[in-house]
C-alpha cells in the first residue's frame, strides 16, 4: 500500500454538510530517490519515497538512526536535492522554483527543527528567534517582539535574553522549537526533536509540539526512534531499506512512555 496516498482519519465536511472529503495535500513526495556516489559505488539512501501530507495532520516516521530520516526531511523542506521523483508544495513543484523562491518557501513555508538546535550559543535566546525574521528583512525592533511572544509561548519568557549557551538543553530544544515557528509556517517537520534529551525531557518538549500543531493549525510530520511518541500521531510510518511504509505504531495509542525502533 502506498504509505502516503490517503489518510482517512483528516477530513473535511463538504459544503451543506451532506459528505466528507479528505483535507488537501499540503506537502507531498512523488518518487522520491537519493542516492550518494555513481557507478559501482552508488549509495541508496531513499528508494521511491511517495508521501503526502494532508493539511491539519501530524505523522511521524519511525526508523532507527542511519536509516535515511533525516535525509528524507532535508529533500521535503528544500535543504537537499533528490536524486529522482520530485516534491510538491500546495500541488506545485518546489523544483521548479529559482533560488529566491526556493528560499522564500523555506523561510516562510516550512519550520524545521533539528536534533542538536544548531543555535548560536552567544546570541540570546530571543535573538536566535528572532533570526529567521531578520534573514528575511524585517525590522530588528518587531522580529525581536515576535520572538518574545514565541519564547512566551513554549514557556521560556523568563529566558528571553539569556544566551542560548547559559540555558539547558530542554530550554534550547524549545527555543529552537520558537525559532521554527516565528514565521508563522503551515508545516512542521521535526528531526529527531527529543534524541538528545533525557525521558522527562523528552515528553515535555513532545507534548509542547502536540499543543502547538493544534494552536498554530500545523501539518507536523516527526521523524524519531521513539515508538512511544510516535504512536500519539495520527499516522506512523516505517523507513527501512529506503523504503518508506504505513506501519503500526508498537506502543498503545495511549502513547506508553518507552520504547524504541528496532
Amino acid at each position: 500500500m502506498d504509505a502516503g496516498r490517503t489518510n482517512p482519519e483528516h477530513k473535511t465536511r463538504a459544503a451543506g454538510g451532506a459528505a466528507e472529503t479528505p483535507a488537501r495535500v499540503v506537502l507531498e513526495a512523488r518518487n522520491l530517490g537519493k542516492s550518494y556516489g555513481s557507478g559501482a559505488q552508488t549509495l541508496p539512501i531513499l528508494r521511491d519515497v511517495n508521501l503526502a501530507l494532508r493539511e491539519g495532520e501530524m505523522a511521524a516516521i519511525v526508523a532507527p538512526s542511519g536509516a535515511g530520516k533525516s535525509t528524507l526531511l532535508h529533500l521535503l523542506a528544500a535543504l537537499d536535492t533528490p536524486t529522482s521523483g520530485t516534491v510538491y508544495f500546495d500541488a506545485k513543484a518546489i523544483e521548479t522554483n529559482d533560488d529566491a523562491a526556493l528560499a522564500a518557501f523555506r523561510n516562510r513555508a516550512i519550520g524545521f527543527i533539528w536534533q542538536r538546535h544548531q543555535l548560536l550559543a552567544d546570541f540570546t535566546a530571543e535573538e536566535n528567534v528572532a533570526m529567521p525574521l531578520l534573514v528575511r528583512g524585517e525590522k530588528f525592533a518587531p522580529a525581536l517582539e515576535r520572538a518574545r511572544e514565541l519564547l512566551a509561548e513554549v514557556g521560556l519568557a523568563e529566558r528571553a535574553s539569556h544566551r542560548a549557551g547559559e540555558l539547558s538543553g530542554g530550554e534550547q530544544q524549545r527555543v529552537a522549537i520558537a525559532r521554527a515557528l516565528v514565521t508563522g509556517p503551515s508545516v512542521l517537520l521535526a528531526d529527531e526533536p527529543t534524541g538528545d534529551l533525557d525521558e522527562r525531557n523528552a515528553w515535555a518538549v513532545f507534548e509542547l509540539l502536540e499543543r502547538l500543531h493544534r494552536t498554530h493549525r500545523l501539518t507536523s510530520l516527526l521523524a524519531t526512534h521513539n515508538t512511544a511518541l510516535a504512536a500519539r500521531c495520527g499516522r506512523v510510518l516505517g523507513l527501512e531499506h529506503g523504503v518508506l511504509q504505513s506501519r503500526a505504531a508498537t506502543a498503545g495509542a495511549s502513547g506508553t512512555r518507552g520504547g524504541e525502533a528496532s
